[in-house]
């Protein structure tokens, strides 16, 4: 039915169609077939209302609204005003280190370079295909800004606070590892994620360890600790993807979502536990029993620590206080900063991520009505750190270092060590009670790689360049095997796991299976 009139508030006039359910449900199918118009609409819910007022175009849905200016530029007008203040007042406080040239000027334009830069990827939607992963729209953008000489030259950041940066990031990495290692999960689960969690991280290092000692001629320590830095998984690509699968019913009664979501945390922890190992290795003097009685040293100081400050954060602060889950979640992204940042002052490289993860363990196991609330505000902290994180990444490769034999060799020893990954994980999976496809897909949807490759790769770099400069020529090849390995693997695992999980996995009725572990959300 078509009418004239007010709205509710009387302050606009404009032509009501009132549809039902069915006409609504049409009338969504329609534009979503005609991509202009979806993309000028943008409906969220079941259409209810279509109108067209005298200074808008609006679609109301049921119980909701949702205003939608086809090519509106009120956001970015907003986040550009914003940004320009946030520029005055750090330039009123710190002078010519907000100018061109400066630290703060250098980190505002790589991280709005980089948030832009995630934005416009989320406008790139493929049919019925899940959504890229904006990470990869960052790294692009860091890429950019370091590649075109005029901005280049404007854009410095100390290598102090970049490593200070990667290091928070890694630490908020590693509070959601710890809060999304599910008890209840891990107990069902048992060998199986044990098996996936440590197997393909260990195989996928010693293959890349051997591929590059003969194809690009790294010395043996050297290969470890490259195939340390590639072989974690990126929960932050496979997560999403994995609930999105779990949401439509896919996989569900084997566990396979839940598998994967808990063996990615698992995963990283063998990864980065590697690499500080053989990191120690490389750049330090001493025998190599010294080196893993070291490690063995920071591995015990921080399960110590961690459960110590784990029992700590259990009861304080106490349930009764005022917005005590806000005071929970900066209780423990304060501790687990000062014990990252601090173990690597003195030398305890290994200690503080570990105590980052054993006390957030701990924690999400006393809070467990609580833990979904506090991820959230933890989110909020990864939003922040994502985009430097990845821009700083992206701005380490310049063009005229890469040289086409160096990027050939890089790729095929990356394609090596990922076959060898996929065989690895087809043949430890086949003892699980999984069907041929089933195996099939775990293996390939255990292919992506981003975040962990992000903070590890630049710490060999900058590692190299202030105690070892003659170790450079290794660390930039670490560098870009680590971006060549995000740029080719994030995607395409994410449109794997997006085209073959609906083909090769079961589908379940939601409404009738009950998860045992509790969905939990990677940005």
């Amino acid at each position: 039915m078509l009418q004239y009139g007010r709205e509710n508030n009387g302050m606009r006039k404009g032509w009501t169609l009132h549809l039902d359910q069915h006409q609504g449900s049409q009338l969504r199918n329609y534009l979503r077939s005609q991509m202009s118009l979806w993309t000028l609409f943008k409906l969220i819910k079941t259409v209810g209302t279509f109108k067209v007022g005298l200074s808008a175009i609006c679609i109301v849905s049921v119980g909701a609204r949702a205003e939608c200016c086809g090519f509106s530029v009120n956001g970015p007008i907003a986040s550009g005003v914003i940004l320009l203040m946030i520029w005055i007042v750090l330039l009123s406080l710190s002078g010519n280190s907000a100018l061109p040239g400066g630290t703060i000027f250098g980190l505002l334009i790589i991280s709005y370079s980089a948030f832009l830069g995630g934005k416009l990827l989320e406008f790139i939607k493929i049919p019925l295909m899940p959504p890229l992963p904006p990470l990869l729209g960052m790294l692009l953008a860091g890429f950019v800004v370091r590649n075109i000489p005029f901005i280049s030259e404007h854009v410095t950041i100390p290598s102090t606070w970049s490593s200070a940066l990667r290091n928070c990031a890694l630490t908020v990495i590693l509070i959601h590892a710890g809060f999304g290692m599910d008890p209840q999960a891990l107990k069902h689960l048992k060998g199986v994620c044990l098996r996936l969690s440590f197997g393909p991280c260990i195989i996928e290092a010693c293959s890349a360890a051997v591929f590059s000692h003969y194809i690009m001629k790294f010395p043996w320590q050297w290969g470890f600790l490259l195939g340390f830095v590639l072989g974690a998984v990126s929960p932050a690509v496979v997560v999403p993807s994995m609930l999105l699968l779990q949401k439509n019913g896919f996989g569900i009664k084997e566990g396979i979502p839940t598998l994967l979501n808990a063996a990615s945390s698992l995963d990283d922890i063998v990864a980065i536990t590697g690499f500080n190992t053989f990191l120690s290795i490389v750049f330090a003097s001493g025998t190599v029993i010294n080196h893993i009685l070291s490690s063995l040293r920071d591995i015990c100081i921080g399960i110590v620590l961690g459960i110590t400050m784990g029992f700590f954060v259990q009861h304080f602060p106490s349930g009764d206080q005022e917005r005590h889950t806000l005071k929970r979640a900066f209780l423990v992204l304060s501790i687990c900063v000062s014990v990252v940042l601090g173990s690597h002052h003195i030398g305890l490289h290994g200690s503080g991520g570990l105590c980052t993860l054993v006390m957030s363990f701990m924690a999400a196991t006393k809070w467990a009505e609580e833990k979904d609330s506090i991820q959230n505000i933890i989110s909020h902290a990864w939003s922040i750190f994502q985009p430097l994180l990845f821009g700083l990444v992206g701005s380490e490769v310049a063009v005229d270092s890469l040289e086409s034999n160096s990027v050939g060799t890089c790729i095929a020893t990356l394609i090596l060590a990922l076959c060898a990954r996929i065989l690895a994980t087809f043949a430890l999976m086949s003892f699980a009670g999984f069907s041929f496809k089933e195996k099939i897909f775990i293996a390939l949807a255990w292919i992506p790689k981003a975040t962990v490759q992000a903070v590890l790769s630049p710490l060999v770099l900058e590692t190299a360049r202030l105690s070892a400069p003659h170790l450079e020529f290794y660390s930039r090849d670490v560098m870009t095997m680590a971006f060549l390995a995000i740029l080719i693997t994030a995607p395409n695992g994410a449109l794997l796991i997006g085209i073959l999980g609906p083909r090769m996995l079961k589908h379940s009725d939601t409404s009738k299976i009950t998860m045992p572990m509790k969905s939990f959300e990677y940005h």
